[in-house]
């Protein structure tokens, strides 16, 4: 167990006994690309995990011990400037952020480890810097209110990891509830919980291994298409502000001002939200068959309209259309890599993964990697 080895490292280096937290990984079920456009997101915290030991040393200077790595760091809490690269900049940049908030954060010593994939999309970084945020509030009884955490984690990613990203992984690692996805409104961050009763399925992610070099590029350019297609709409429709404000009327209205390719990117963001409200309403009604239907037409307009899926996923996701025992697969996250996320039937699990790791190998000579996930709760203390 990942907790009694940060347990042992903890009491080996430091000596007694950590206060103890676990800050989930996560998942996005469906909502894609909808976060920039403030639309809906429908995310959840998974039982894979970053556990960290904590206590105060009484001094001005923070230790800390990276299981996975083997390494240990340390800062000052009176110079507190971001490196140049690593992992320390994650737990530097929470602190930090904490003491700007004003809250008297002291001297303390961290052990933290975890099964997290790195790179597989599952936001093992906002896993940490929450994990952190929530640690030193208890450490410090400083009462720290969750949603204040998650802007805390976030800000510390800006200017700490120097990653611009939006608020979903943090808030939904954070707020996680264990059976449940999460309705994320990007734009007021209004959020409701929807049962997952999965009965006799279950998700199971399925890592591609590739990561192709037009993601960053191709993601700043699909914000610009997108806002076009705003910038557009807006001439004739004043109360527009976002993709989240455009209807497919509206849409279709100004159809012969915009190119295909911002036609197709708005008209991907638009379908998805309404996607996703519908989704909710099939998890209500424990309707899993159109729950799954969803995620297929999900992917069908990431891969064939918003253009950010890749041949790697697209085989990945073809490759259950027609199984029986698959009622749903997507790409998941930003695209060009990364992971698809599948519905299959439980007792057909290990048939599925080994036909489908088989023909994934023959045809790209990569071997596939399957994580088996549960939906868990978020952030907490556990000793």
């Amino acid at each position: 167990m990942i907790i009694n080895q940060v347990q042992n490292e903890f009491k080996r280096l430091f000596g007694g006994d950590p206060l103890v937290i676990a800050s989930p990984g996560r998942i996005n079920l469906i909502g894609e690309h909808t976060d920039y456009n403030e639309g809906f997101v429908l995310p959840a915290a998974i039982d894979k995990a970053i556990f960290l030991g904590f206590a105060k040393n009484g001094t001005r200077s923070c230790r800390v011990y990276s299981l996975d790595y083997q390494a240990m760091d340390s800062f000052s809490l009176n110079e507190l400037v971001p490196r140049e690269s690593g992992w320390i900049n994650f737990i530097m940049g929470v602190t930090a952020q904490l003491l700007r908030a004003g809250y008297p954060i002291e001297g303390f010593d961290c052990v933290f480890g975890g099964d997290i994939p790195i790179g597989a999309g599952l936001s093992s970084s906002a896993a940490l810097e929450n994990g952190v945020g929530m640690g030193l509030s208890e450490l410090f009884s400083l009462n720290i209110p969750k949603l204040e955490l998650v802007h805390l984690s976030q800000k510390a990613e800006h200017e700490f990891a120097g990653v611009k990203c939006g608020i979903m992984d943090m808030f939904a690692s954070m707020m996680g509830r264990s059976g449940h996805a999460l309705r994320l409104d990007c734009r007021s961050l209004e959020f409701a919980y929807f049962p997952l009763s999965l009965g006799a399925y279950e998700l199971v992610l399925l890592d591609t291994r590739v990561a192709h070099s037009l993601g960053d590029s191709a993601y700043n350019t699909r914000r610009e298409e997108c806002q076009t297609g705003v910038d557009t709409v807006r001439a004739h429709f004043p109360e527009v502000s976002s993709l989240r404000d455009v209807t497919m009327d509206m849409l279709q209205s100004v159809r012969q001002e915009l190119s295909d390719v911002v036609f197709d990117r708005c008209h991907y963001v638009i379908s998805e939200n309404q996607r996703l409200l519908n989704s909710c309403k099939a998890l209500e009604a424990g309707d899993l068959a159109s729950f799954g239907e969803a995620m297929y037409a999900s992917h069908r307009g990431l891969s064939q309209q918003y253009e950010v899926s890749c041949d790697e996923l697209d085989f990945l996701v073809a490759y259950t259309i027609d199984r029986t025992e698959v009622l749903g697969a997507r790409m998941m996250g930003g695209g060009f890599g990364g992971c698809t996320i599948n519905l299959i039937a439980s007792d057909r699990v290990d048939t599925v993964l080994a036909e489908i790791s088989q023909a994934y190998q023959e045809a790209f000579g990569i071997q596939l990697k399957p994580y088996r996930v549960t939906i868990s709760e978020g952030t907490r203390r556990i000793y």
